[in-house]
């Protein structure tokens, strides 16, 4: 599958890969497939950097990557940092205490 998936995304015109899909694809590969998280990381970056993919939002997806890799937060929470870092919202409603390895939000209990 992994081979048919990649002519897919190296021979079409254009393909657009939204933030579920980038999501689905991390949690496919870390628990089905059990892919370090650096290397997840890695595939999904190449992924979002092929000329054929189009995101919505690159920058925001490369953020949440790099929270995922370096903060080692599950991709939901770290997309949700990046989500919050990027509209600069203060505080984060969770009761994941991961969230509060970064400096840059405040996590809330709810």
């Amino acid at each position: 599958m992994a081979a048919r998936a990649t002519a897919s995304l190296a021979g079409a015109d254009q393909l657009l890969v939204t933030d579920l899909v980038l999501a689905e694809c991390v949690y496919v590969l870390e628990s089905f497939y059990e892919v370090e998280r650096t290397r997840v990381a890695e595939i999904m970056r190449a992924a979002i950097s092929l000329p054929s993919v189009a995101v919505i939002d690159a920058s925001l997806l490369l953020r949440a990557l790099e929270v995922y890799e370096i903060h080692r937060l599950d991709f939901a929470e770290a997309y949700l940092v990046a989500c919050a870092e990027a509209t600069e919202v203060a505080a984060i409603v969770s009761f994941d205490r991961s969230i509060d390895r970064l400096e840059t939000v405040t996590r809330v209990v709810p």
